[in-house]
């Protein structure tokens, strides 16, 4: 993923970011189920990748895109439009269920590739630009809805200079 703007730098952004890399290792683990037909293994994969994107979508929605909604509406709110979309799809399989449906898996495949586009314009798009135009104030804010909604990651340990 992209680390040309020095964005990562920031806790926040790192923190998003590492989230990403997770949903792309997850998703990378359904094109083999999809070939099997291995819906039960699909449908687990869709849970894991649902329990990370929850409290990485709070974030965004909670913090990020509200700051950036007024330099960038249309952006922003395509991007929150994915979210839900892939929501939907994600949620079909919550609870331990496996979609009945015989249309979901090409349904989930078809929004995991339109999330790993999502992350792409976060990447590329989002995450530099906030690096630009957020004020301290909102990276506060930032800092406070993820403090509130934790994360599905384990977060890196500190480290110490000598």
């Amino acid at each position: 993923m992209c680390e040309y703007c020095g964005c990562q730098s920031l806790a926040s952004i790192d923190e998003l970011t590492r989230e990403h890399d997770e949903v792309v290792r997850l998703i990378s683990h359904l094109r083999p189920a999809h070939e099997a037909g291995d819906v039960v293994r699909m449908a687990q994969v869709a849970r894991e990748t649902a329990a990370v994107l929850g409290p990485h979508t709070r974030v965004e929605e909670g913090g990020l895109f509200p700051a950036m909604a007024e330099d960038f509406p249309d952006q922003i709110a395509t991007l929150e439009a994915e979210h839900r979309h892939v929501d939907a799809v994600l949620e079909q399989a919550a609870d331990g269920a496996v979609p009945g449906d015989p249309a979901w898996p090409d349904r989930l495949m078809e929004a995991m590739e339109l999330l790993r586009d999502h992350i792409l314009k976060e990447q590329d798009g989002v995450f530099p630009a906030a690096l630009a135009v957020l004020s301290t104030e909102q990276w506060a804010t930032v800092d406070a809805v993820r403090e509130e909604v934790g994360g599905a990651l384990p977060r890196p340990a500190a480290t110490t200079e000598a």
